[in-house]
């Protein structure tokens, strides 16, 4: 597998990175894992718009979901060739409906399952394309899902958006790359159900016996040095910020 990361930035871009977005690749196949803000127009610098094979919503807040509407656009008038045919979508359930709401003016209320092929996410296994999926239900205000994929014996997870929490931990456990979202500060900001921060993502690694952590979704206004230390101080595998146009080969 081969991860890019398009865009980390959490809550809202920063002046470096648009929100979440991670490229995945394997087999000739692309599935992207979340499309925030920003995210469309980064994703142009790695493939072209059509070269999409299916799409993963981790969840509805708009720091993940929301360039969907922009790529919604880019399919639906396609002006060369006609309209794009529909790729799969995996989202919670009314990924349709939300997206056609933050549109605001689509063609008619089915228009986006036009171009996108929705599928409702639960927690469970199942295949996209050549990677064996699991999702889990993590902790979050809104209806949120870590994912983990597996392919030729390798394996990658995306925490999403998530605090502490057990289904985590299922789906990292002797991943060869945790892709774990570290959005709070140690001993500033307790939240419970919300967010992570650098230590907890550490302590998650650490549990895992992941082989590799690399830390997400930081926002603008958190120090990911201090994150990153945080992490470091209880997880003693290779451990590093995500940064835009990062490659791993997992």
């Amino acid at each position: 597998m081969k991860l890019t990361v398009v865009g980390c930035s959490g809550s809202f871009p920063s002046a470096e990175s648009a929100c979440s977005s991670y490229l995945v690749e394997a087999d000739g196949f692309r599935l992207l894992l979340d499309m925030g803000n920003g995210a469309l127009g980064e994703l142009q610098r790695h493939i072209g718009l059509y070269d999409l094979d299916a799409v993963f919503l981790s969840h509805l807040h708009a720091d993940h979901c929301i360039d969907m509407c922009g790529y919604f656009v880019a399919r639906y008038y396609r002006h060369e060739g006609g309209r794009a045919g529909p790729i799969p979508v995996y989202g919670p359930e009314g990924t349709e409906q939300r997206l056609t709401t933050a549109y605001a003016d689509t063609p008619s209320p089915t228009s986006m399952s036009e171009v996108f092929d929705f599928h409702t996410l639960k927690s469970g296994s199942f295949d996209i394309g050549p990677f064996s999926v699991r999702t889990e239900r993590v902790a979050h205000p809104v209806e949120a899902y870590g994912i983990r994929l597996e392919q030729a014996g390798r394996t990658l997870t995306y925490s999403g958006d998530t605090g502490v929490c057990e289904p985590l931990h299922e789906l990292a456990d002797g991943s060869d790359l945790f892709l774990c979202e570290a959005s709070f500060t140690y001993g500033k900001e307790d939240v419970p159900d919300l967010h992570l921060n650098g230590r907890e993502a550490g302590a998650a690694a650490r549990r895992a016996n992941a082989g590799r952590l690399v830390l997400t979704h930081i926002p603008p206004w958190t120090d990911g040095s201090q994150n990153l230390a945080d992490a470091r101080a209880v997880y003693d595998g290779p451990a590093e910020l995500a940064v835009p146009g990062a490659v791993y080969q997992v």
